[in-house]
């Protein structure tokens, strides 16, 4: 009897570098689930476990750096990982960890997602970590920082597209491939991204979607940027499908009620052909 069943290709290997979210919106979970919808195989290292949910961050525990670098060497061992994210990070130790990987080019093409506050406003990494993120960075394909983070990375006020172009280059100037600092925090009618890969600039904008729903965003932009990566697309055409992605994800979870605070995005369903490429 032939098989009805028909085989798939081997699909790609991403790794998400990140922390656990209790509540399932952001961290490891957004990333496995936005790794899944592009077709990528995702591989996981935690940094963190979080006790959270909608309304806020309760309790957190920190990996022990040498079993974080375990797990990354245990993982890229076996897995042929084509690309590389990495979320809450949350010590200098913990970063070290990482950069160490990355300096050795174990790590492919890298998006460093430099999480420093929840949603929330609960603070997710030491303060001596600056330091040690800008170590980080010399190593990244892509930075995607937002305006605190911006604020955070560079020492100095980022809240107009003007002061989102001087940070990107600041960034770059580290040693980034490219920085894309995230506007969602501005006021107006448009979500307005700023792209600066040490050459040109692009500024990516779309209609703001307004939904209360939008617990975990960074972590998706970050980790379909990886996707895209490990998928083969270039830079900047990577960086526009994950946006367009982030975007039909909050479309359609805008009128979800999950939790009582900011509920997560919608990582699944049909997605349009400017995603997949199609």
């Amino acid at each position: 009897m032939t098989s009805m069943t028909t085989m798939s290709p081997t699909p790609p290997v991403a790794l998400t570098i990140a922390g656990v979210d209790s509540g399932g919106g952001a961290g490891i979970a957004a990333d496995l689930r936005t790794f899944s919808a592009h077709g990528v195989f995702g591989a996981l290292a935690i940094t963190a476990l979080t006790a959270q949910n909608t309304t806020g961050v309760r309790g957190t525990e920190l990996a022990e750096p040498g079993f974080l670098a375990l797990q990354i060497d245990t993982v890229l061992g076996d897995l042929g990982v084509a690309a590389t994210k990495t979320g809450m990070l949350a010590s200098a130790e913990l970063i070290a960890v990482v950069t160490e990987q990355a300096a050795k080019g174990a790590l492919g093409p890298l998006v460093v997602d430099p999480v420093m506050v929840a949603t929330s406003g609960a603070r997710l990494v030491a303060g001596d970590a600056i330091a040690a993120y800008h170590q980080l960075i010399a190593h990244a394909s892509v930075v995607t920082p937002n305006l605190s983070e911006a604020e955070a990375l560079t020492g100095h006020r980022v809240r107009s597209l003007e002061e989102m172009r001087t940070a990107a280059r600041e960034v770059v100037a580290l040693g980034a491939q490219c920085c894309l600092v995230k506007g969602g925090h501005l006021v107006g009618d448009q979500a307005i991204d700023l792209c600066f890969d040490g050459t040109d600039e692009t500024v990516l904008s779309s209609p703001r979607i307004h939904s209360e729903n939008v617990h975990g965003t960074g972590c998706t932009l970050s980790a379909a940027i990886a996707a895209n990566l490990a998928l083969g697309l270039g830079l900047l055409d990577a960086i526009n499908r994950a946006k367009t992605y982030v975007a039909v994800a909050i479309e359609r979870a805008a009128a979800w009620r999950l939790g009582a605070g900011p509920g997560p995005l919608d990582h699944f369903g049909p997605l349009p052909p400017s995603v997949l490429g199609t």
